[in-house]
Formats: C-alpha cells, structure tokens, sequence
C-alpha cells in the first residue's frame, strides 16, 4: 500500500495534517449530502493543509466494493483516500500502521452514530493507537427528534454511555445550521458547538424553468428510500387528494421492509393517483431531474443540510418540505410550502393546492422558486471549512 505521506505538496511542511472519516463516499452516491459535503472538504482544503480521508470501499447497501479500489490508497487533488473494506482485519492493521506515522492537528468524523465511520477512529485515539490533537463530530442530522425516534430504544441504551464518552474525550461539535446546533445541545448541553454552513459546489444561478405541458401536476420524491425521509407520508397524502397527479419516486431502497410498506400504501391508491418507482439517480442527473417535475415532495422527519432541496430549487423546482430543515425562511420566501406538521393530512392540503392549480399558477411557482434559490445562493461562501473547524477545535 503506498506510504499515506506520499505525493505531498513539494513547496514545505503543510501547516496542519487533518483526518476525516466518513461512512461512504464517492464513487458513492447513496449515502446522499453527506458525500456532497465531504466531497468539497476534500477537494479544495486550505493551502499548506494535509488532508487525509478514511472511508468504505463500497456504496451504501451495497455488498461489492468499489472495482479496483478495496484497501487502496487515491490521490484526490492535493488530498488522499483510503478505501477500507471494514470488515478486513488485515486492512484495518495496514491502515493503521500508515496513520501512526502522522500527528494529525484535527480528526473530523461525519457521523454520530457510525460505529466504523466515528466509533472506532475515536476509541483509537483514546487508546493513543492514533494520534489526534482534537477531535470535531458532524453528526449529520442524526439528532434530530425524527431521526432519533427510529429505532429509538436500541438508540437509547448507547446515547447516554457514549455521549458521557465523547464528553470525556473533550470532543467538540459541528453543526451546519441553528437548528442542529439546538438538536445537539438540547441532549449535550455541555456540547462546544460550531454552526458553519457546508460549502457548495451548486450553480450561482437556477435553471430557467419552461411553460409547462402537462395539464396536471406531476410530484417527484428524491431521496433514500427509508423511514426517516417519510415516504410513507406522501403516498397518505395522495390518497386524500380529489385531483388527477403523478408522482414519480428515485432513490435507493435502503430499508426493504419500509419500501414493502409503501408498496402496500401504492397499490391502494385511486386511480386519479399515478405512482411510479424509478430506480437510484446518480449524482450527476438530479438536477436535470427536479426540472421535469412541478414540485419536490419531502416531508423528512430531519435534514441536517439537505443538498437534495436546494438542488431541487436550483432547477426552479418549489419544494415542499416539513419544518425540520435549515430552508424554512427561503421557502418561505417564494422555494415552496413549509408544512407545520408532517402529517398526511397536513400535507394533502398543501398537494391539493398544488395538483388543482392550472399551468400558469405552477410556472409562476417555478419562477418563484428559482429566484429564491438565486438570493440564497448570492449569500454562500465557496471557502473550504477546515480553517473555521480547526480555529474552533483550538479554542
């Protein structure tokens, strides 16, 4: 395996040599913004900065690794990735004999949860087996009251005990809105928590959108097919809607026993009520995707940035969303129709507004929903985050 210091940077020491670790990762794209998120970390970090990512050799779900990359190192522009198959003693032991040869100034782990991903990198530290000055955890939406409710007992047995941990290793937090810095606290309120937004590599501006030339709405939901993206809600909304729709579903089956559900919830629908499973979407053809459809239903139980809204809003596709996301005020503002509760009652009434509509109602929607888009879009930053992390892990 090549030495983890190779191909460095020729013009000096780097100022600082950053880990991050991440469940999933590119070629990837089931893990959803979280890729998205590390991918720009990874791709641009600060001058003089030496960064090192850890992640699974295959996608999310999947059983085979990625052709020809299992136990490898990747440079990635000035970065390096290693692809561990998890469940490879050997590997484990090859990479860990490659992380010890470097004093890594900051450990940035994207997962709460993760036992590979956060646990164990984290349990390394603590046992010295690797050498990390700070460590920040992302944990991605996975404190959000929706996310936790899932499994919730399971989730209960360990929050407490490894909460106390993480407390005890002085591990500080990242949050990428408010609204997760306030999940965060309200169960560590001892937490040091940094709110930063994650970098994006979306467009300055939205897709024009085009007269539509469908006589009836047509719905999309794109997401990872499981419990906590609320599926499930959608289709008992549609089954209280009175108007002809289409709805056309893309994401992977992360929980096959959830998807059967919502197979179930299909096939009792009325016929006015059109819904189509359209297979996983690769990264490169959401975009295009959302621009087809006259509205992007998400009722998630918890999104900690949520990538899939605003590339929804980037191709002028209204969004309409629970509460639980960082994008309620530039909904508000024109994106589309934040729901006060996730329930398909609540959310029936906001379709029905939208499937009863004529054309000239939802192009103007569209219309609205690009611009807001471009005035969120005009506030971002492009700088890479490493630099705000690593301040706030020495503060």
């Amino acid at each position: 395996m090549p030495d983890a210091g190779d191909n460095r940077p020729t013009t000096g020491p780097p100022s600082a040599r950053v880990l991050v670790t991440c469940g999933v990762f590119e070629p990837g794209f089931r893990g959803g913004g979280t890729i998205r998120a590390v991918a720009q970390i990874v791709d641009a970090p600060p001058e003089g900065v030496d960064l090192l990512l850890v992640t699974a050799d295959r996608d999310l779900g999947e059983k085979a690794p990625y052709p020809g990359l299992s136990g490898t190192w990747v440079q990635r522009g000035r970065a390096k990735v290693f692809y561990l198959d998890t469940r490879s003693p050997v590997q484990w032991m090859r990479l860990l004999i490659e992380l010890r040869k470097t004093r890594f100034d900051l450990m940035y782990a994207n997962s709460f949860w993760a036992p590979m991903a956060t646990g164990v990198p984290i349990l390394l530290s603590w046992l010295r087996l690797l050498r990390c000055r700070r460590t920040i955890i992302a944990p991605r939406g996975e404190l959000a009251s929706g996310a936790l409710s899932l499994k919730a007992r399971k989730k209960r047995l360990a929050f407490r005990a490894w909460g106390n941990f993480v407390r005890m290793m002085g591990i500080r937090w990242h949050a990428t809105a408010a609204h997760e810095a306030a999940d965060i606290l309200a169960h560590f309120p001892w937490a040091r928590v940094l709110i930063s937004a994650d970098q994006t590599a979306l467009p300055p501006e939205p897709l024009a959108p085009v007269r539509s030339t469908s006589e009836h709405a047509r719905l999309v939901f794109i997401s990872r097919i499981a419990r906590v993206k609320n599926l499930d809600v959608v289709l008992r909304a549609l089954q209280l809607t009175s108007s002809p729709v289409e709805l056309d579903i893309f994401g992977p089956i992360e929980e096959p026993r959830y998807w059967a559900e919502c197979q179930e919830l299909i096939s009792a629908l009325p016929g006015h009520v059109t819904v189509s499973y359209r297979g996983p979407l690769a990264q490169s053809e959401v975009r295009g995707t959302f621009f087809r459809y006259d509205a992007f239903v998400f009722p998630t139980r918890g999104e900690n940035f949520g990538y899939v809204i605003a590339e929804s809003l980037s191709a002028s596709c209204p969004v309409v969303c629970s509460s639980h996301t960082m994008w309620t005020d530039v909904l508000n503002d024109g994106g589309g129709v934040v729901l006060d509760e996730s329930t398909p009652a609540a959310l029936s009434g906001a379709l029905e507004r939208i499937v009863s509509a004529g054309r000239d109602e939802r192009d103007r929607s569209r219309t609205a929903a690009g611009e807001s888009y471009r005035k969120w879009r005009r506030k971002q930053s492009g700088e890479n985050m490493i630099s705000e992390l690593m301040t706030h892990a020495q503060a």
